[in-house]
């Protein structure tokens, strides 16, 4: 179900920035592509063959005060809890499909938490890293399409992006 890297100037767009981003970073795991989409944390446990929780699944948000895109990297196994992270950002709302488009570059399904697309006038969505995601070793982040994934550590998360680590999760 998992295919290798080589062929890549075929895959999407955004699978290549993230493919670039963690090149740049020096990262030691380059995107895999599924033969298999993995829109959700449950597909891409079966996928890949591993427990729900080791799925660093994207969540954005809408900051009410000014619109801006707040994306939280959590277990795949929990809900973001929106008053925990109201409490980090102030008042949210949902973010819909164009939303999270328009402000991560990326479509619901595929959003990764680096390698955001570079539109004139938009700001990097503020990130977080749920603390949840430090129970297991290894961890898979979606790489910019629902096809993609790649592998790393919740230390590596925290690294590659420069988010916070808090606890956002229901309990």
């Amino acid at each position: 179900m998992i295919s290798d890297t080589q062929s890549t100037s075929a895959r999407p767009e955004g699978f290549l920035r993230v493919q670039a981003a963690l090149q740049a970073c020096q990262h030691p795991h380059l995107p895999l592509w599924l033969e298999v989409s993995a829109r959700s944390a449950q597909e891409a446990a079966e996928a890949l063959g591993v427990s729900l929780g080791q799925i660093a699944k994207s969540v954005v948000f809408r900051r009410k005060s000014d619109a801006a895109a707040v994306l939280v990297i959590a277990s795949g196994d929990k809900r973001v809890d929106e008053h925990k992270l109201a409490a980090h950002t102030g008042p949210l709302g949902r973010a819909d499909a164009d939303f999270v488009k328009a402000n991560t570059g990326f479509s619901i399904g595929g959003v990764s938490p680096l390698g955001f697309a570079p539109e004139a006038g938009l700001a990097k969505p503020l990130l977080f890293v749920d603390r949840e995601l430090f129970r297991f070793d290894t961890i898979w982040a979606a790489s910019g399409h629902p096809n993609g994934v790649f592998q790393l550590s919740p230390a590596q998360l925290e690294a590659l992006t420069g988010a916070p680590v808090i606890e956002v999760v229901q309990a």
